[in-house]
């Protein structure tokens, strides 16, 4: 889709005056919820994405068990609220998609194996969406799973990069990702580099799809510092309580 909108400047400025490698403004606060076992409220740009994490606990029904390991149910949803043109209530084939790809990624970190014949229930809902709510959607996920105890070999971090008007840029805004070129999510386990999530939307060329890949990667590296400083504050504060 062409837009008249000048996305970038001959400055190499974007509309909200970031350069092509700043992130937007990123704020993570961890344990929120009280009933849920772990939870997590993120604020990432426009998005405010809220996580409730439930288990492990016993697979229901029994016939959806793994004797082998736990089941991961990741389940993403927009609420009706969160876009200008309100959404239709419930799952559609979208957030069928983003849920399978998060409930992947988390299966990846999470030591499943330790919990056979259970299930996590990671339910996680986008209240205001401006483009990335599934790295949004990721990356609260993690801390949450965190707060809640459940071993995992990393906390996951995930940010997206991409393409606007032939420039290779870091975490895309809205007018950004509608009128963009393309759209570049990946998630990954900082401490070991592995990537658990990767989906592309567009076209970009070799050398700009390294281009963004080492954004999107340094991005992800700046989320997961952020991610634990949340976690750290929220188990300092309990011990200072004390």
């Amino acid at each position: 889709m062409e837009s008249d909108i000048k996305l970038i400047d001959n400055n190499g400025k974007r509309l909200d005056g970031r350069s092509e490698g700043d992130l937007r403004n990123i704020k993570i606060e961890a344990g929120v919820l009280h009933r849920a076992d772990g939870s997590c409220y993120l604020e990432w740009g426009g998005n405010k994405v809220l996580v409730a994490v439930y288990g492990p606990r016993e697979a229901i029904p029994r016939h959806s068990q793994n004797p082998l390991r736990a089941i991961v149910n990741a389940r993403y949803n927009m609420a009706a609220f969160s876009v200008e043109d309100r959404k239709r209530p419930g799952p559609d084939r979208r957030s069928r998609e983003i849920s399978k790809v998060i409930s992947e990624a988390l299966e990846k970190v999470i030591l499943t194996e330790q919990f056979p014949r259970a299930a996590i229930d990671v339910n996680i809902e986008v209240l205001d969406a401006e483009a990335g709510t599934r790295c949004a959607g990721l990356t609260a996920a993690g801390v949450a799973l965190a707060d809640a105890g459940i071993p995992m070999k990393d906390i996951p971090a995930s940010c997206a990069a991409g393409k606007i008007q032939g420039n290779v840029v870091v975490d895309l805004g809205k007018e950004e990702d509608n009128f963009g070129d393309a759209d570049l999510p990946i998630g990954i386990s900082p401490r070991t580099g592995e990537i658990l999530l990767l989906q592309m939307d567009g076209h970009l060329t070799l050398e700009e799809f390294n281009k963004a890949f080492d954004y999107a990667i340094e991005g992800c590296h700046k989320v997961s510092e952020i991610q634990k400083k949340a976690i750290l504050e929220k188990y300092q504060s309990v011990v200072e309580e004390k």
